[in-house]
C-alpha cells in the first residue's frame, strides 16, 4: 500500500521538476544581447579628453513591465570613489539606487566633496588626509562631484534601478549583455551634453528573442565651454598658490 500510494506523488513531482527546468531553459534563450551605436552629428566639435579619447557615455534599458524589474533585481554593494593625487578615481561610478559611496582621502592634504545637481546634493565639508566621508543615493539621477579646494578634480556617479546598462567603447559602441525579452525605455548619458540633447535619444525599444541591433543614435551637439566649474558656493575658484592644500 506504501509503494502504491507514492508511485503517483513521485510521478507528479517528476512531472514538476521537467516543466520547472524546461521553463527555466526558456527563460534562459529569452535572454539576449543588445547593441547601439552612439553618433555625433557635429563630429568637427566632438569632445575629447587630453588622450584623444571621447567623452565617457552610458545607456541603460529600464523595464517597462515590472515582472522584468523583479527578476533582475539590482545588487547593492560597497562603492568607492577614491581621492588620491587630486583625482577621483574611478572617474565614472554607476550604482544602484540606494547605495552607499565612501569618499575616503588618500592625499596628505585636505578635500571637501560636493555635489549641487539633480542627482544627489550633498557637501561633506572639510575633512584630512586619511579620513573617509560617504553618501547613500537615494534616487535614480546623474551626480557630478567636485573639490570645493581643488578645481581640477571632477568625477561623475550615476544611480540606476536597473541592472541592464553599458559604457560605450572608444567606436561609441554600447553592448549590454543577458537582457531578457521585453520591452524597454533606452536612455543614454554623455559626460558636458545638455540635458535637452539627451533626452531626444529618449525611446522605447522591443527586444525580442535574438540579438538586438539598435543602430545609431544621434546626438547633435555643440561646441562646448572649457568644463571649467564653480565652486560650492556659485563663485570662481581662490587661486592661492600658498594654500596649504
Amino acid at each position: 500500500m506504501t509503494m502504491r500510494s507514492q508511485c503517483p506523488t513521485a510521478i507528479r513531482a517528476t512531472i514538476l521538476l521537467l516543466a520547472l527546468l524546461s521553463g527555466a531553459q526558456a527563460e534562459t534563450a529569452e535572454r539576449v544581447d543588445v547593441t547601439a551605436h552612439l553618433e555625433t552629428v557635429h563630429q568637427a566639435h566632438q569632445r575629447k579628453d587630453q588622450h584623444d579619447h571621447p567623452p565617457p557615455a552610458v545607456a541603460w534599458l529600464k523595464p517597462l513591465h515590472a515582472e522584468i524589474t523583479d527578476d533582475s533585481a539590482v545588487p547593492h554593494g560597497r562603492y568607492t570613489l577614491l581621492q588620491k593625487n587630486k583625482t577621483f578615481s574611478p572617474h565614472l561610478l554607476i550604482v544602484p539606487v540606494g547605495s552607499v559611496v565612501y569618499f575616503p582621502n588618500r592625499d596628505p592634504f585636505f578635500h571637501n566633496v560636493f555635489s549641487l545637481f539633480d542627482g544627489k546634493r550633498f557637501d561633506l565639508g572639510l575633512y584630512e588626509a586619511g579620513s573617509t566621508r560617504e553618501v547613500t543615493f537615494s534616487r535614480e539621477g546623474v551626480s557630478y562631484i567636485f573639490c570645493n579646494i581643488h578645481p581640477q578634480m571632477s568625477a561623475v556617479v550615476l544611480a540606476l534601478t536597473t541592472p541592464f546598462y553599458a559604457t560605450a567603447d572608444e567606436k561609441g559602441i554600447f553592448h549590454l549583455r543577458d537582457v531578457p525579452a521585453g520591452e524597454y525605455e533606452l536612455h543614454v548619458w554623455v559626460e558636458g551634453e545638455q540635458q535637452s540633447s539627451l533626452d531626444h535619444l529618449t525611446k522605447t525599444v522591443k527586444v525580442s528573442s535574438r540579438n538586438e541591433d539598435l543602430g545609431a543614435l544621434q546626438l547633435e551637439t555643440a561646441p562646448q565651454p572649457t568644463g571649467e566649474h564653480l565652486n560650492e558656493f556659485g563663485q570662481p575658484y581662490r587661486t592661492d598658490e600658498r594654500s596649504t592644500y
